[in-house]
């Protein structure tokens, strides 16, 4: 028998030790793989409900919002009808906000809305073509990253639960293990379980509940078969499902003061409690279940999560084990609260264990050179791409033939020298790349008006925008690329830069320099 609130206590506790690293979790969760859309709305898309029209699309957002679509769509397919005319109410405007709420504009399902209303407008075109693949790829993504973060965010607070020093990169721990295929394809079989039982509506309520522990089955144990994942489900929610509904309502007070907040609360406070606590309500039910020996028990098989080894049981299991099953076994070290890697049922394959990387290392001139031009190309090859595929266009996109956006290598060699000394502190590094990129954008929309005589983007339609030039959610979407960079491309790449000979790297960085100077007196000139 589990009590609510000995849960809620339990995770209150360890927020007082790991606050920053449950925060910087979720909010990854809720940035990259948009598991929290309520708590991202405010942030990464246009205003809640959009009135102002802008002349450019902002980068990681779209053209057109989710109700919108919905709406559109409804027009053309219900003209005349009772359907319409709702969309068409003051109830929309309640209707449009709840739908923006709880969406995302990179969702598989509102991608598809978006070709198919970009059809009824324009038949068949290269927009619509796009569009096409723009769902596709969303699908991918849904199934490939958003599922597999989910997981990861699960792994971090289950581990979190007996570790306090779990780091932050647990998130990533099946891309790591290069173990994927099967639990994507269990969260695939989920979702597309819980999207027929949701034309019930009851059902799917009831099967929302019943599916809940899916995610945490898989962080515990990646390689569990699809029925095993929903036979121990099933057996762990029975009797609870309106217990945990239950649980959900107590938030309901904590949500609306995020609202409130426009979401910040979210970010800072009730998202780990709330996913910390649904962690310790699995790990209670899981404990209750293989203390029970009830069936299937042995696929809950990671008995660390709870029971914390000491020294030398470390030492003793590292003597014995195997060194052949699995390269962890020759490069861990016994990281003080830090779950045992060597010891965890999946090993990644040796290929995929490299050295530690060293992103607190020094920078020559040549590097600084290459990066810029890498980093501005990475960043307008990734607006381009987002631009394409979510709006069928990139008519939007500043400077659209170009394979170069300044801003983003100006902002990736500014952090590579500044942020660098403080790359133990990843909190900070966040919000000075945030800072950073906003002062950039801010004064580049600033020349590039004195210079063409108009804006070059405007996001009046945004929540927190700042005359139009800038908004809160693309300098978050940018500091997040920034960390990326910072922490993981830059030196990666760096490495390999440096093993090419002086004069190789040296002709590199005059080719691209020489590109550059060139693109940039054809803007100008047209």
């Amino acid at each position: 028998m589990w009590k609510r609130k000995a849960l809620k206590k339990k995770v209150r506790g360890a927020m007082k030790q790991t606050y920053w690293r449950m925060v910087s979790v979720c909010f990854l969760a809720a940035m990259v793989a948009g598991l929290y859309p309520i708590s991202a709305t405010f942030l990464g898309t246009q205003a809640v409900i959009p009135s102002i029209e802008r002349n450019m699309a902002a980068p990681f957002s779209a053209e057109i919002t989710n109700s919108q679509i919905i709406s559109s769509l409804a027009d053309r397919l219900f003209e005349d009808s009772l359907l319409s005319d709702f969309f068409n109410s003051p109830f929309s405007t309640v209707a449009d906000f709840i739908i923006e709420l709880g969406s995302t504009s990179s969702s598989a399902f509102f991608s598809l809305l978006r070709a198919v209303n970009n059809f009824f407008i324009e038949n068949w075109n290269l927009s619509t073509l796009l569009l096409i693949v723009g769902v596709v790829i969303s699908f991918l993504y849904q199934i490939f990253v958003r599922n597999i973060l989910n997981i990861g965010e699960k792994r971090f607070f289950l581990e979190n639960h007996s570790y306090r020093q779990t780091p932050i990169s647990k998130i990533f721990f099946l891309y790591k293990l290069r173990c994927i295929q099967r639990p994507a394809w269990i969260m695939f079989c989920r979702s597309a379980f819980q999207f027929l039982w949701n034309l019930t509506i009851v059902g799917g309520v009831i099967k929302y509940y019943e599916y809940s522990m899916i995610p945490y089955i898989l962080a515990e144990n990646p390689q569990i078969s699809r029925k095993d994942a929903f036979f121990l489900t099933r057996q762990l929610m029975r009797h609870n499902k309106y217990r945990l509904f239950v649980m959900h309502v107590s938030f309901a007070g904590w949500k609306l003061l995020s609202l409130l907040t426009f979401g910040l609360l979210d970010f800072a406070f009730v998202n780990p409690y709330m996913t910390g606590t649904e962690a310790e309500l699995y790990l209670n039910l899981r404990r209750n279940y293989v203390l029970s020996r009830s069936p299937r028990y042995e696929c809950l098989n990671d008995s660390y999560l709870e029971h914390v080894p000491s020294e030398d049981e470390l030492l003793i299991s590292k003597a014995l084990y195997d060194d052949s099953r699995g390269p962890y076994t020759q490069i861990s070290y016994f990281a003080p609260e830090q779950y045992p890697v060597f010891l965890f049922s999946v090993q990644p394959p040796f290929k995929a264990v490299r050295s530690p990387i060293k992103a607190d290392r020094n920078y020559s001139f040549l590097s600084c050179v290459f990066l810029f031009h890498t980093f501005s190309i990475l960043g307008w090859g990734a607006e381009m791409a987002i631009q394409i595929l979510i709006n069928g266009t990139a008519s939007g996109i500043f400077c659209p033939v170009s394979p170069w956006m300044p801003i983003y290598g100006i902002f990736g060699t500014l952090i590579l020298l500044i942020c660098r000394r403080l790359i133990k502190k990843p909190a900070i590094v966040f919000l000075l790349n945030f800072v950073f990129y906003t002062v950039l954008e801010f004064a580049m929309s600033l020349i590039a008006e004195l210079i063409t005589g108009s804006k070059p983007w405007d996001y009046s339609g945004y929540s927190f925008n700042i005359a139009g030039r800038v908004y809160a959610g693309g300098s978050v979407s940018a500091a997040l690329f920034g960390c990326a960079f910072l922490y993981y491309i830059a030196p990666r790449l760096t490495d390999r830069f440096m093993k090419l000979r002086k004069s190789v790297k040296i002709t590199v960085c005059v080719c691209l320099t020489l590109l550059f100077a060139a693109d940039i007196l054809l803007n100008v000139l047209s």
